[in-house]
């Protein structure tokens, strides 16, 4: 006998083929002259990113992208040498970590700026450089309207190298939008005065899947596809645009199943009542597993192909769905 029981049979299957195909459909979308940081941050969107890294590395990668220093020295100590863009800020503490590491962080604003040019003076280390815009998202970034009072301390720089700049539209789903566009100029116009001023940092990005998929004019040097990598669409409307496979499937096996009369209530609540004779299945996977109470009568499970709906609220550990 094993020394360790049997677990539930509810797995999530990664395909990592299916993510290398999309990664060359982004590749054919942007074409050559255009470079790809993959998002990488929070797990890989949860399907495993020391795993995803390496494929998404076979696959000819440029670059990877994280939100903390943690998933980045992750991806090192998993052997990617890919450069790795840490897309949020950094504390005074981990300054050292990201030397070690050749990670890139970003500067946000003047304080970081100087922060991370200290740094690099101290340790006699040069240091690539990623400038943050906020053209809109009311999050991190330097004001454009402020770019008088900022630029100066760019072009005064000794220790980092400004290897890029870039921003990040807030309307994830609606790119064709006004807001979207406005976002566009505000960006394309802090670019021109970067480089009327001198500064010409070879990777501007601000494309997200996105815009990947539907506004080549914000391609600029390089692209940031994430969700779109793991075979989901921004938006449904968008699937005609590109072919993207799913690279996660999450399977079980029925635990129960059972008919039952109408009028049966199901799970908590009596949010769900059978209106008229009904097979109701029984699975084992709840909101401990990440299987949200917002699905709760709304989202459907395939089985055998057929869509089924979950019937009544997600419980912590089984959910039911109406195999009628």
């Amino acid at each position: 006998m094993s020394k360790t029981p049997p677990g539930r049979p509810t797995l999530c299957h990664i395909d990592l083929g299916a993510l290398r195909w999309n990664l060359r459909q982004i590749k054919a979308k942007v074409g050559a002259a255009v470079k790809i940081l993959s998002m990488v941050k929070a797990n890989a969107y949860g399907h495993g990113a020391p795993a995803v890294a390496k494929a998404l590395a076979d696959e000819g990668g440029y670059a990877f992208g994280v939100a903390t220093l943690e998933e980045a020295v992750e991806l090192r100590q998993a052997g990617i040498r890919q450069p790795i863009l840490v897309v949020t800020g950094v504390y005074p503490e981990q300054l050292e970590w990201f030397v070690e590491n050749r990670l890139t962080p970003v500067a946000h604003d003047l304080e970081a700026l100087q922060r991370l040019e200290q740094a690099a003076q101290q340790r006699g280390a040069a240091l690539n450089v990623h400038v943050k815009i906020d053209t809109g998202m009311g999050r991190l970034g330097f004001l454009p309207a402020e770019i008088d009072s900022w630029l100066p301390s760019l072009r005064n720089l000794k220790a980092l190298k400004i290897e890029g700049v870039f921003s990040h539209f807030s309307h994830a789903e609606s790119v064709q939008g006004d807001y979207t566009q406005k976002q566009l100029r505000t960006f394309q116009d802090v670019v021109a005065r970067l480089r009327s001023e001198g500064i010409a940092p070879p990777l501007a990005h601000l494309a997200n899947s996105a815009a990947t998929i539907t506004l080549p004019e914000a391609y600029f040097d390089m692209v940031r596809p994430g969700i779109m990598l793991y075979g989901a669409y921004p938006s449904p409307a968008m699937m005609s645009r590109i072919e993207l496979k799913p690279v996660l499937t999450w399977t079980t096996r029925i635990m129960q199943l059972k008919k039952l009369p109408s009028g049966t209530s199901i799970s908590y609540g009596q949010t769900f009542i059978t209106r008229r004779e009904s097979f109701i299945a029984t699975l084992p996977v709840g909101y401990a597993d990440g299987y949200q109470r917002l699905l709760s009568n709304r989202a459907h499970v395939l089985v055998k192909g057929q869509r089924a709906p979950v019937a009544g609220r997600v419980c912590m550990d089984l959910t039911m769905i109406d195999v009628t």
